[in-house]
């Protein structure tokens, strides 16, 4: 299959190049040419399938001939390898639990296959003895550590984490501040909007490329977003396997970079028989505003209690409009939006905490809070859940009043030291680091 540029439908080039680059020549995104659909027989026989064999079947369809079948099938095994429970909360109302990978976000999904992906497709490409892919990403606080360690020891490739100073937690930080080996973490003096305005400086630069061989491995990076398709997949799969009517599901899908949402809406194009989604946004809603008025005004983000949600340009939007055919009208038939705001997201997470003793981090009941707020009668509602409580832990124990126990994977993080390079926001400063290595 071939791939084409977001803002230049003549730009083609094969999943390998798609991946390898991670974004067009023209800063476009990649786009497959067509999104192939999987046989009803699939969905037929989808409650008595494993969680790997589900995710096989579905990216075998979504990258069929561009990776080697016995590849894929170890990539998605080794990939898929932990638990993503439903939880039912009210009614018809369901938590899906995202968060039980090794970073405790539901990005470890897509940073594992992606590191494996990428280990496979530089090797195939012949160009691995010749040089180190150099893989970029900005964080606020989580997809910095899923990709560190989705990415941890793979040869001939280093992985360069840039977060903002003062903003992550202790443990977020130390998720990736402590991997060493082929991780360098770096502090920018700045926001996180200057790490991702540095992060795409560094892909643009003609000189910075011909040097590191840089490729992105935010969402912007198609191997990164697409196994979020699992997510939903997965999820259906285990509504019918509980004996719900599964033909009225809403998913509640909160909104940062919108490749989550993305995903989810190819995976309703593949044929997965989703009735629509709900886009929860916090007080950054420039994707909600966008299918209110129809007009998309970026902004600049301001700080919440959900900081992965705060977006005030998210770059997967040009994917959802290319999707759509730019028509607005077309994308309100499937996705409807709610902003929630900080007072109302500890609201949700006290009541339910109070009332149903289930403890949801604030992205987790921007989702929740966003779903209650927009289920219809009969419509079985499924509320992602991306983040694991005690990575917010002093906030959430200070919303909800009550100590938050931390994950035994996460007890040694505390003594563990951190490995830092400190760099200013300028990108002379982040230019002269990467030409002194």
């Amino acid at each position: 299959m071939k791939y084409y540029s977001t803002r230049n439908k003549d730009i083609k080039v094969s999943f390998s190049e798609a991946v390898l680059s991670g974004l067009a020549a023209d800063g476009g995104l990649y786009m497959p040419e067509n999104v192939p659909r999987l046989p009803r027989a699939f969905f037929n026989n989808i409650a008595d399938m494993s969680l790997p064999d589900v995710c096989y079947a579905v990216a075998s369809y979504a990258l069929r001939d561009d990776v080697d079948a016995t590849v894929l099938r170890r990539i998605v095994t080794e990939t898929m390898n932990y638990e993503m429970p439903l939880v039912r909360l009210d009614g018809e109302i369901w938590a899906m639990e995202l968060f039980h990978g090794p970073t405790m976000n539901f990005k470890d999904a897509g940073a594992r296959f992606f590191g494996r992906i990428l280990s496979y497709l530089h090797r195939e490409s012949g160009k691995s003895g010749k040089y180190e892919l150099s893989v970029m990403v900005s964080t606020s606080g989580n997809t910095g550590s899923a990709v560190a360690s989705g990415l941890l020891g793979v040869p001939n490739v280093h992985v360069y984490v840039l977060y903002p100073s003062s903003v992550l937690t202790p443990m977020q930080e130390a998720l990736f501040t402590t991997l060493g080996n082929n991780v360098t973490a770096i502090e920018v003096n700045g926001t996180i909007d200057d790490c991702r305005a540095l992060t795409q400086q560094l892909l643009a630069d003609p000189e910075m490329k011909a040097k590191m061989h840089f490729t992105s491995a935010t969402s912007t990076n198609l191997a990164r977003l697409l196994p979020h398709m699992f997510h939903y997949f997965w999820g259906y799969a285990s509504l019918v396997r509980a004996g719900v009517a599964a033909d009225n599901v809403v998913v509640s899908v909160p909104c940062g970079n919108l490749g989550n949402l993305f995903a989810g809406l190819l995976a309703r194009g593949m044929g997965l028989p989703l009735k629509r989604f709900v886009a929860a946004e916090n007080i950054n809603h420039p994707f909600v505003s966008y299918l209110r008025s129809g007009v998309f005004e970026p902004q600049y983000s301001e700080p919440s209690i959900a900081p992965a949600l705060d977006k005030g340009n998210p770059r997967n939007f040009e994917r959802i409009l290319s999707l759509c055919g730019g028509d607005v009208e077309e994308l309100r038939k499937t996705v409807s939006g709610v902003v929630m705001t900080d007072e109302q997201t500890e609201a949700v997470m006290r009541n339910v905490w109070m009332r149903q003793h289930y403890l949801l981090d604030p992205h987790s009941a921007v989702s929740y809070g966003a779903l209650v707020a927009d289920i219809k009668p009969g419509e079985v509602g499924l509320a992602l859940c991306t983040e694991h409580p005690a990575k917010l832990r002093a906030l959430v124990e200070r919303i909800i009043d009550c100590p938050v126990p931390l994950p035994k994977r996460a007890e040694p993080l505390a003594d563990m030291a951190r490995q830092v390079v400190h760099v200013n926001s300028g990108y002379k400063s982040i230019k002269n680091y990467f030409l002194s290595l």
